[in-house]
Order: C-alpha cells, then sequence, then structure tokens
C-alpha cells in the first residue's frame, strides 16, 4: 500500500509506510512487541492500524485465536491495552513490552462500516475506512466520525484516510487491460474460489458484463484506472467528493514492474494535485 498525504499545498509520498493489524485475531501484548520492534528498525516509518474484523474467513480466524469473536467485542478495550503498552509509563507495570514504551507509533482506527467510526471518533484518533473494497458505508462513516469527534492527547481535531484502488498506466486501454486482474481476483473473493492473482487479459465483452454486477460494482466503485489524465480526474473528484485527508492507495497487479510504474505515476499525479489544492 502507498500513503498520500493531502496537507495544504505540500505532498508527501510514503511508500509502504503504514503497518496494519486486526486486533481481533493477535493479543495485545503481541502487537505491542512486534510494532515496538519495528519502530526501532525503521523509525518514523512505522504507523499502526487497528482493526477488529477478523481480516480472513471465520475458520481460518479460530485457528489464529479461538476467542476472536469475543476481541472483536471488546476492540475499544483492546485499543486501550495497546496504547498501554507504548506508553513510557508502563515500565512500571507487571505486564510490560520493554521494547514498545516510549516508542509513541501513531495508532490509527481502521474500519468498514460506521461502528468503527464511532470508536474512533470517540478515542480522538485517526480514521482510516477501507474504500478500496467496502464503498457502501464511506460517506456515513466519514460523517459520524467528523461530528463525534472528541479531541484527544493524540489529535486536535478529526484526521480521515480513504483506501481506494489505483491502477495507472500510459494509456487508459493498458490500464483498463491491468485491471482484469483485479476483478478475476474479487470474483475469486464473492465465489470463494481461491486462487494465485492472475495475468491480466484483454478485457473481454464477458468481462465486462461481469464487473456490472451490482456486487462487484460496490465493492470496487473507488477504482481508479487508466492514463495520468483519467486518474487525476478520478482523485480530484474523489477528494472533492470526501474531504479526507490522506489516501491509501492499493495497485493489484500482477506484474511486479506494472506495479511500479503505477506507483511512480500516481506520485506525479498526486505532486501535481497538491500544486491545484
Amino acid at each position: 500500500m502507498t500513503s498520500h498525504w493531502l496537507r495544504g499545498r505540500k505532498h508527501q509520498h510514503h511508500p509502504y509506510r503504514f503497518g496494519w493489524c486486526n486486533a481481533s485475531k493477535s493479543l495485545s501484548l503481541i502487537v505491542a512487541e512486534q510494532f515496538g520492534t519495528l519502530a526501532h528498525l525503521y523509525p518514523g516509518r512505522i504507523d499502526l492500524g487497528l482493526g477488529r474484523a477478523p481480516g480472513t474467513d471465520q475458520q481460518t480466524a479460530r485457528a489464529i485465536r479461538s476467542d476472536f469473536m469475543e476481541a472483536a467485542h471488546s476492540f475499544p478495550q483492546e485499543i486501550e491495552k495497546i496504547q498501554q503498552y507504548f506508553s513510557i509509563e508502563n515500565k512500571a507495570a507487571k505486564v510490560r513490552a520493554p521494547i514498545a514504551e516510549g516508542t509513541a507509533v501513531p495508532l490509527y482506527v481502521l474500519g468498514s462500516t460506521t461502528d468503527s467510526s464511532h470508536i474512533a471518533a470517540e478515542k480522538g484518533l485517526p480514521y482510516a475506512f477501507a474504500s478500496h473494497f467496502a464503498s457502501t458505508h464511506l460517506h456515513n462513516a466519514l460523517r459520524i466520525y467528523e461530528q463525534e469527534f472528541q479531541p484527544s492527547e493524540f489529535l486536535e481535531k478529526p484526521y480521515t484516510i480513504a483506501g481506494v484502488n489505483v491502477l495507472v498506466a500510459d494509456t487508459d486501454e493498458e490500464a483498463e487491460k491491468l485491471f482484469t486482474s483485479l476483478i478475476r481476483m474479487f470474483v475469486g473473493v464473492l465465489t470463494g474460489s481461491r486462487e494465485p492473482l492472475q495475468p491480466p487479459t484483454e478485457m473481454t465483452e464477458e468481462l465486462r458484463e461481469i464487473f456490472q454486477h451490482p456486487t462487484l460494482q460496490q465493492m470496487l466503485r473507488y477504482s481508479f484506472v487508466g492514463s495520468k489524465q483519467t486518474v487525476k480526474k478520478q482523485i480530484q473528484d474523489f477528494l472533492e467528493e470526501t474531504g479526507v485527508d490522506e489516501l491509501i492507495t492499493v495497485s493489484t497487479m500482477h506484474n511486479l514492474k506494472d506495479r511500479l510504474k503505477s506507483t511512480r505515476l500516481l506520485a506525479e499525479i498526486m505532486k501535481q494535485v497538491n500544486e491545484g489544492r
């Protein structure tokens, strides 16, 4: 994933800056130890996004953590535990993650429904919404978060992040072809077919028809696909529509060279977008 800040007229490009964690399937102490270690290895580059969804099917989630459902219901308390393990004051506690204490790893609340927006607002934490696959509740979640936000020691005012799929190529046609891998991947998710990411193909009429299915359209609604000019317009419209502070982009492509090229072109787009803000 790639993060793009949209602060004033400045643009920052931070590839692979985020850390993600599903709190419902990971023990808080272990999370603190792991991300505390990362913070020492890569100072200033590690953030911790906390979500309560299992991030996988229920059978796998149970194999990882048998009480994951209970942990999901106690998500707010899990956040507090992790905050405590990262605090310098925890040095006097009986249960510690010494490597995490005082590392000041920023915490973000992740979500794909409106439930998470209430939690992020109440705790005064930045809020990241997974609109790159769950677009239905994006606007309601952002509205709830901003209306209910309570300033905290971590954040004075709301800070919002939205996930989007971005595939940039030299031409619209080339980007559309790369997009076929993502379409097939989501069809596999919906049908329960677990296969490796497939190479891109021509956008056939059959694929176009499949992509028009309401469920697929809803899941991939915020997919910006095309040339630099095309994607720039799509991103500008999205920013105008949502007012988010930051984008997290996902570029699911079969070929690493295509992904790297898309990321480079996207960085150029974001520089132009920010220069015009």
